[in-house]
């Protein structure tokens, strides 16, 4: 199976409040993103993440050590701060600023910030993060309206890594939510 996910933001206390996340704690938030991830995903199946999984984490590795998955990371804005102090290679088959792949089905850009256009964008999609369950920014009704552009935040995607079905499923019900 292959699961795609981003903007954990594992330690990042404020981050509750930026993203008006639904978690009484720093530390409930940790717990239950891990929990989900873990109860969800097996050991051999594939999970692209989408950036900034950590933020200000004390302690990255261990929480790296507990994820399940073949793990492929998308380098986000805020993966700076701890990716320089954890042998990657030891967590990740992967570490790119972004990728063009595929699921086996469904050609895709994978890059943690929303691109307005990407490589045969009449066909494939283009799985992003950064954004988390903004619907404020400018660029935002071009999102909206383009099917073929999928957030993978966490936010949008039930606090879990997601298959690329649900992926769209959800999409649709917070493109649709965000008309009303």
């Amino acid at each position: 199976m292959t699961y795609f996910t981003s903007d954990q933001h594992f330690g990042h206390f404020n981050i509750l409040r930026l993203s008006q996340r639904p978690f009484a704690s720093l530390e409930e938030m940790d717990e239950v993103m891990l929990a989900k991830w873990n109860a969800k995903v097996k050991d051999s199946d594939r999970v692209f993440i989408l950036g900034d999984l950590f933020f200000r984490a004390q302690d990255p590795e261990g929480t790296l050590r507990l994820l399940k998955g073949r793990k492929t990371l998308i380098l986000g804005n805020h993966d700076s701060s701890w990716t320089g102090k954890v042998d990657l290679s030891r967590y990740f088959e992967g570490v790119h600023t972004m990728l063009e792949t595929s699921d086996g089905e469904h050609t895709l850009t994978l890059c943690h910030y929303p691109m307005m256009t990407f490589n045969h964008c009449m066909r494939a999609y283009m799985v992003h993060g950064h954004i988390h369950g903004n619907t404020n920014a400018d660029y935002w009704p071009y999102l909206q309206s383009h099917d073929r552009i999928l957030n993978a935040s966490v936010e949008v995607n039930n606090y879990e890594p997601v298959t690329f079905a649900e992926l769209v499923a959800n999409n649709q019900r917070f493109k649709d939510v965000a008309v009303q």
